[in-house]
């Protein structure tokens, strides 16, 4: 295995001396921790270092890489810029990532020097490493890195990174350290930067119980509720490291943990020490995934088994889908939208506002191979993730203006702005959409249209088949 040692660290500046001076004692627990951890680094003749932050340019369902030619940072910005940092940044183990993510379903992107003013991104290290780096350092790791952001993306596939990071390793034959930089609870105290989070030590206890272990599965079940409301900022960064060592036998330690300023600090040891397929989450969750979709197609209504099979057929180069046959309500004529779903991500979702075709299951089989085949933002589907996509189809009632905002609501209405001849439409009840605000937001992205100009807004209801 080339990923020969994972490790968990927290990140806070105060415990750097020359931030927190006389504070930062308060944390020496952490501090010696972290020190260890750079020295088992080390002793594991790891070759390069990856490490994942939740503070470097994080997106929604992408993992970001730096690809910047030489990593620097500072620790200017909390009164120490004495203290700078520069790392060689492996682009070769950064590309093999890059491929092996892209390989397995992973959505990953490399941002690069030229897309830092276009894109208004930092890509200088963030403290999610510097701090880290400092004690690592102390440790003896001397060694290229490679610059991971944590994403908001369905576990599953945070676990799978970490199993591509392992298999961009073993094809380069490269001897990998693996290390999730994360805070847990900011809310463990009243006077906690996050405020009391009454579930926060609840959080705290729980995961760090799980690594001692280790329950690797025990982590990816964890209640998300209890996630969201611990106020942390390491779990998600935790899960991409645990993928690296999917199917193995793992030698876990507790290095420290501690949360004197109301965050809870934890610093983990976690070394692979054989293959052990009985040991591998993903073959589980694999397992977990075929049933969910093969119950969800066993009840699929006439629509969604449209939209599926069109696309299969589409794809595999069969005859189209008969819809001759379709039942009376069908034979009605509205807009529809076909959504495609990949292990929870979007994988394409096409539409019409107003009817194209004579009937509304002409709609979906034409929308159908739209969202599977033109959705610009994607790529074709392929033969080969046919079997784990999932389909919504939204047929449009009609649609009727509105004055204000008081008159939406995202998880009834869905809405239209206009202001010209550009539109934005945003489907209602959607996934990590909960205010008006951010429907219309999104609505005028998509329509191109600024955040100021004025618009004419349009409600309407759907009837959502899956």
């Amino acid at each position: 295995m080339s990923v020969v040692y994972c490790g968990i660290c927290p990140h806070p500046p105060i415990a750097v001396p020359e931030v927190g001076r006389e504070e930062a004692e308060k944390v020496a627990a952490t501090q010696r921790a972290i020190v260890e951890l750079g020295r088992r680094i080390k002793q594991s003749g790891a070759e390069t270092v990856v490490i994942i932050s939740p503070h470097a340019p994080v997106f929604r369902d992408v993992i970001a890489i730096n690809r910047v030619a030489a990593l620097k940072g500072d620790l200017a910005s909390f009164g120490a810029g004495g203290l700078q940092f520069n790392l060689n940044n492996d682009q070769l183990l950064a590309g093999s990532i890059n491929r092996q993510a892209a390989a397995i379903g992973v959505d990953v992107v490399d941002l690069h020097e030229d897309m830092e003013k276009r894109y208004d991104l930092n890509l200088r290290l963030d403290h999610g490493v510097t701090v880290p780096l400092y004690f690592l350092q102390k440790g003896g790791v001397d060694l290229p890195f490679v610059h991971v952001a944590m994403a908001f993306a369905p576990l599953e596939k945070l676990y799978l990174f970490g199993i591509a990071v392992r298999r961009a390793a073993e094809s380069l034959s490269r001897k990998v350290a693996l290390v999730a930089s994360g805070d847990l609870s900011h809310g463990l105290t009243k006077d906690a930067p996050g405020g009391y989070l009454p579930r926060g030590k609840e959080f705290d206890e729980q995961l760090v119980r799980l690594l001692s272990v280790p329950d690797i599965e025990g982590v990816l079940k964890m209640e998300q509720t209890l996630v969201q409301l611990a106020g942390e900022c390491g779990y998600r960064s935790i899960v991409m490291m645990l993928g690296a060592l999917d199917g193995y036998d793992v030698k876990s330690e507790i290095l420290s943990y501690e949360g004197p300023f109301g965050v809870g600090y934890m610093v983990a040891s976690l070394e692979p020490c054989g293959e052990n397929k009985s040991q591998s989450v993903l073959a589980r969750l694999e397992d977990e995934q075929k049933k969910r979709i093969a119950r969800r197609r066993a009840a699929e209504s006439f629509l969604v088994k449209v939209a599926r099979e069109t696309l299969e057929k589409h794809v595999k180069g069969e005859p189209p889908v008969d819809v001759s046959c379709m039942p009376e309500e069908y034979k009605k004529r509205a807009g529809v939208f076909v959504s495609i779903k990949k292990r929870g991500n979007l994988r394409g979702c096409i539409g019409t506002i107003e009817p194209t075709r004579p009937s509304i299951a002409e709609e979906v089989v034409a929308n159908a191979i739209s969202a599977g085949i033109n959705d610009p933002r994607f790529q074709p589907v392929s033969q080969e993730e046919l079997a784990d996509l999932e389909y919504s189809v939204d047929v449009l009632q009609p649609t009727e203006p509105v004055s204000g905002f008081n008159e939406l609501n995202p998880e009834k209405y869905g809405v239209i702005v206009r202001s010209g001849r550009r539109s934005g439409l945003l489907l209602p009840n959607l996934e990590g959409v909960d205010t008006v605000e951010e429907q219309v937001s999104i609505a005028r992205q998509k329509a191109g249209i600024g955040p100021n100009e004025p618009v004419q807004l349009e409600r309407f209801e759907v009837i959502r088949y899956k």
